[in-house]
């Protein structure tokens, strides 16, 4: 087995060989095809999320097809594919999992972070929280919907129903999720850096109705705005943009710190709500619709031993769309 691996924080992943590992009780293990590179990875190498588990192998966008199943797994087959998302184990005890809350679970496990993920040839995941994912569409296409894709769906569902969406930062999450607004039939804003035309054209190009600077006052108020990018200073431009009655979702694991802001930009009954993790019931609700929709994602291909060149890349926004990893 061969990965990329993290021994201490702020320090560049390290090719490593290891023992072939084999699943327990409930696991699977899967041959990684593709796995994306997220923002969160970033965060987790950077020492910005507390608790990481060390080594570590990074990665929780996966895609690949089970090679071995562990003991009591049911549901899954031999060379059967699947995705492995962020969401890597629950307790189901818990107060929030027994309310149906298991995003906000006390006791979790996340791939990537607290398991080992799929900056690798291989990965051994829970069967109980792996998306069958159907043959339709290619594994590297697919790997961003595992996060991006899922986290998007979270975001675009707190939003709620109104038909004047923004969303700003349009990276990995916000170039899938404009199309799914799109096709739900919702009016879609794109807010990227001021100088960032190149990214306001690629937005454009996959059907938003407006592009341009976060500073910009958008054409009509919005029913609600999405925050994908990690600055906290989008939090009160959000706030004027959106109508009375509004909402603001920040959908980042991690934010810089919102400045203070009049409370004439929250009064009139709008919200600011973030968005925790995921549930398998998200999963499951947007890999089913996502055939219907026809997603197109833009991704840059990495080989595996590359893994530290798509993480600076990502860091200094050098690509549209996502990176993903390819063993």
């Amino acid at each position: 087995m061969r990965a990329m691996v993290l021994n201490e924080l702020n320090t560049p992943l390290e090719w490593v060989e290891m023992a072939d590992r084999f699943p327990g009780a409930n696991e699977i293990r899967v041959k990684v095809s593709a796995c994306g590179v997220c923002r969160t990875d970033l965060h987790v190498v950077d020492g910005d999320l507390p608790g990481p588990k060390l080594p570590l192998i990074p990665g929780h966008e996966i895609v690949g097809r089970v090679d071995a199943l562990g003991a009591g797994v049911q549901g899954l087959e031999m060379g059967q594919r699947v995705g492995i998302p962020w969401l890597g184990y629950t307790d189901g005890v818990c107060p929030h999992c027994i309310a149906g809350r298991e995003n906000l679970c006390d006791r979790p496990l996340f791939t990537g972070f607290t398991r080992d993920g799929g900056y690798a040839d291989a990965v051994i995941a829970d069967a109980r929280y792996s998306f069958p994912l159907g043959e339709t569409g290619d594994d590297v296409s697919l790997a961003p919907l595992l996060c991006a894709g899922l986290i998007g769906w979270r975001s675009l569902v707190l939003a709620g129903d109104g038909k004047r969406l923004g969303v700003y930062g349009f990276g990995a999450a916000a170039h899938i999720i404009a199309q799914v607004a799109k096709w739900r039939g919702r009016t879609v804003f794109a807010f990227t850096r001021p100088w960032d035309l190149a990214t306001q054209a690629f937005a454009r190009s996959l059907g938003v109705d407006w592009a341009g600077g976060s500073d910009e006052k958008p054409p009509e108020p919005l029913d609600a705005a999405i925050i994908y990018a990690t600055a906290g200073e989008l939090v009160p431009l959000a706030l004027k943009a959106v109508r009375k009655g509004g909402r603001v979702v920040c959908a980042g694991i991690h934010m810089s710190d919102i400045p203070r802001f009049p409370y004439d930009l929250l009064w009139g009954e709008r919200q600011v709500l973030s968005v925790a993790n995921l549930t398998r019931q998200d999963g499951r609700d947007f890999l089913r619709l996502a055939p219907q929709i026809g997603i197109i994602t833009k991704t840059t291909p990495y080989t595996l031993q590359r893994a530290n060149e798509a993480l600076a890349d990502l860091r200094a926004g050098r690509f549209e769309g996502a990176a993903v990893l390819i063993p």
